[in-house]
């Protein structure tokens, strides 16, 4: 039975929704693979001591990187509703879809407090 909750509410989800899911994580792993790239030629744009031929250099190589590779453009949202605000991290979901699926028991070890 629970199962069949979790599959009618996946079914809602749209085309667009899914295809917004696809995009962010193509950016993420994106932001993940240049990180290194991108902090070191932001650490050369900003260092003052050195001449500016080669901090023009670095600027240039900054932004020939791909433009989902930065960080700012990953939007954390939800993977089922894509609702963009309050996301709890480690679940990747929202806190409304988060409390729908614990109060139905469907998350292992999710249980409401009661002391």
């Amino acid at each position: 039975m629970g199962m069949n909750i979790l599959h009618s509410h996946l079914e809602e989800i749209s085309v667009y929704e899914e295809n917004a899911n696809i995009r962010d994580h193509h950016r993420q792993l994106l932001s993940a693979k240049y990180e290194l790239r991108r902090n070191l030629y932001k650490a050369l744009c900003k260092d003052s001591s050195l001449p500016s031929g080669l901090r023009e250099e670095n600027r240039f190589k900054l932004s020939k990187l791909p433009r989902n590779s930065s960080f700012t453009r990953a939007r954390n949202s939800c993977i089922f509703s894509d609702h963009a605000r309050a996301i709890y991290e480690t679940f990747r979901m929202s806190r409304i879809v988060f409390r729908t699926l614990a109060s139905k028991g469907m998350l292992n070890g999710i249980k409401k407090a009661s002391w």
